[in-house]
C-alpha cells in the first residue's frame, strides 16, 4: 500500500511546488512509482516545474467529477519511468471538492503507486484543507522569514487538526550572508521551534530559480550538491513515514 504526502506552506513563494516537483522526481529515479497531483486550483504551477504544460488534456477536477478515469488525467512524464503527474485545474470547480474526494482518489491511487505526492495551496484555507484528504504525513516548506515561520505553525495545527500526526519541515532559500549580516532571522531562529522535525535544508541558489524557468527539475541533474541533499531528504521521509 503506498503513502500519500501533503507539501504546504503559509504563504507563497516559499519554493513549494519547485519541493514537490524534485522530491517526485527524486524519489521516481529511485526505482519508486510517484504520482504528483497538483491541488493549487487556479494558480497551477507544477505543470511548469516539470515542463508539462503542453501535455495536458484532463486535469483532477475532471476525474473527482467524474468527466474522466483516473488514468486519462495520468501523464507520463517520459524522462522519468515511474513518475506520472495529474494537473490542477485552471479554474475553481463549480462543485463542491471535499477532502474525502481526494481521501477516495488517494486511497485508489494507493494500491498502485508507491508515493503519491501532493502540491497544496498556500494558506490555510478549505483548499489546503482538501488536499489533506488521505495523506499520511505533512510536509511543510518554511523560508527565512519571520512571516513565514509564524505561518508554519498555524499550518502545522491545520494539518494536525485534519489527524495526520506525521509532520515534517523543509527550510528553503537558505542565505547565509543575510544571516550573518542581521538581515534575516538567524538559522537557530528559523530551527528553533522546528529542529527535530527538519527533513531538508536547502540553500539559496540561482540554479534552483533557472531549472525551474526551463521546466528541468534540478534533482534530475546528478552527482550534484543539491541533487545529494534532495536524495537524502527523500530518504528521512522514507523513515518517517515507515515508523510505526
Amino acid at each position: 500500500m503506498g503513502k500519500a504526502i501533503v507539501i504546504a506552506s503559509g504563504k507563497g513563494g516559499t519554493g513549494k511546488t519547485m519541493l514537490a516537483a524534485n522530491l517526485g522526481v527524486t524519489l521516481a529515479r529511485q526505482g519508486h512509482n510517484v504520482v504528483l497531483i497538483d491541488l493549487d486550483t487556479g494558480l497551477r504551477n507544477l505543470d511548469l516545474c516539470l515542463g508539462m504544460e503542453n501535455n495536458i488534456v484532463y486535469d483532477v477536477n475532471d476525474v473527482l467529477t467524474g468527466v474522466c478515469r483516473i488514468k486519462q488525467a495520468l501523464v507520463k512524464v517520459k524522462a522519468f519511468p515511474g513518475l506520472r503527474f495529474m494537473a490542477a485545474s485552471p479554474q475553481k470547480p463549480s462543485g463542491e471538492i471535499t477532502p474525502l474526494h481526494i481521501k477516495v482518489l488517494c486511497n485508489k491511487l494507493k494500491k498502485k503507486y508507491d508515493y503519491i505526492i501532493i502540491d497544496a495551496p498556500a494558506g490555510i484555507d478549505d483548499g489546503m484543507v482538501v488536499a489533506t484528504g488521505g495523506c499520511d504525513m505533512g510536509v511543510i516548506v518554511v523560508t527565512p522569514e519571520y512571516a513565514s515561520l509564524r505561518n508554519a505553525q498555524i499550518v502545522k495545527e491545520t494539518i494536525a487538526a485534519q489527524g495526520i500526526e506525521k509532520i515534517a519541515y523543509v527550510v528553503n532559500r537558505i542565505d547565509l550572508n543575510l544571516m550573518k549580516s542581521g538581515r534575516a532571522p538567524s538559522f537557530d531562529e528559523v530551527t528553533k521551534n522546528i529542529r527535530d522535525n527538519i527533513v531538508g535544508i536547502i540553500q539559496e541558489d540561482e540554479n534552483i530559480h533557472i531549472s525551474t524557468n526551463l521546466g528541468i527539475p534540478i534533482a534530475s541533474i546528478t552527482d550534484t550538491p543539491i541533487s545529494a541533499r534532495f536524495v537524502a531528504m527523500a530518504a528521512r521521509i522514507r523513515r518517517m513515514l515507515d515508523e510505526e
